[in-house]
């Protein structure tokens, strides 16, 4: 008893340990919510283009900012919004299809970012934690515009459920009900925008993609109420976040990467269980 207590309370002597696990926890509610949208509307291609689009603001905002975290949040915010938005101009006003637009964005931004990034001398080392992700290097300033941003973000979501909802699963109602499908869909694309910023410090740019598809996609496997995928994604996301931080603390493996991986393994044992569910179901039938 006493030494899984010290395994569970010795790593939480150090401050950076305690940001990032509060860090993790918020980032993961925050991503396993907008990522239920994400799953059941297909967007995951979007979300990973908007992961890489952000480069060109991180590079931008460390040039300027010559090397200070602060005015790198900034500029990525900026950047991702304006890729969020150009997506949506691109498939509204040119007629292209979603994928399209997204691949032209998706690959532009992201080859002005690796230009930018470039001209910066020993950017390997300055910016990796921007592409692999560097929970445990979250200050109590990051907390806070993390807290702050995912407060938002949810309130919105709530506020928008209904309209939200009802755009995922019968747009054809929508349209007959009026409601402004185009407006809630560009916020919905800034939404995406605002949680891959705020969620780019735990688990970076390489691995975005995986905390808005993963928990919300293990959640879909086991329910088909958006309330209970949402907050069943979020408890998924939470665990991950805080059991991927004791696997990085005492096998010294990337934060970020331990986290998608306990992630994955949640949605393997979700997936084995569901198909042995359904083999029992199906021999009790015959």
């Amino acid at each position: 008893m006493n030494y899984l207590q010290d395994l569970l309370l010795q790593p939480l002597q150090y401050p950076f340990m305690q940001r990032g696990m509060i860090a993790a926890v918020l980032v993961g509610v925050v991503c396993a919510v907008v990522g239920a949208y994400v799953v059941l509307r297909g967007m995951a291609f979007f979300g990973d283009a908007l992961a890489h689009a952000i480069l060109p603001g991180v590079a931008v905002g460390y040039l300027v900012g010559g090397g200070a975290r602060g005015p790198l949040f900034w500029w990525a915010l900026a950047t991702s919004v304006f890729a969020a938005l150009g997506i949506g101009a691109l498939i509204r006003t040119a007629k292209m299809r979603e994928d399209t637009a997204i691949g032209i964005v998706f690959a532009g931004m992201f080859a002005l970012g690796i230009a930018l990034i470039s001209t910066v001398r020993n950017y390997t080392a300055d910016l990796a934690h921007f592409l692999f992700g560097d929970v445990l290097a979250v200050s109590t300033s990051d907390l806070w515009l993390i807290g702050a941003f995912g407060g938002a973000i949810l309130l919105i979501v709530i506020f928008f459920y209904k309209e939200f909802l009802l755009l995922s699963f019968d747009p054809l109602l929508a349209a007959t009900l009026r409601l402004p499908a185009h407006l809630l869909d560009y916020l919905l694309y800034i939404l995406i925008a605002l949680t891959v910023v705020v969620s780019l410090q735990t688990v970076g740019v390489a691995l975005m993609v995986a905390m808005l598809v993963t928990p919300a996609a293990t959640a879909h496997m086991l329910t088909r109420r958006l309330p209970v995928m949402m907050l069943l994604a979020a408890i998924l996301a939470s665990f991950a976040g805080v059991i991927g931080l004791y696997l990085s603390y005492y096998i010294s493996v990337a934060s970020g990467a331990a986290i998608v991986l306990t992630s994955t393994l949640f949605f393997i044992i979700g997936w084995s269980a569901k198909a042995i569910n359904q083999a029992i179901t199906r021999r009790k039938a015959i």
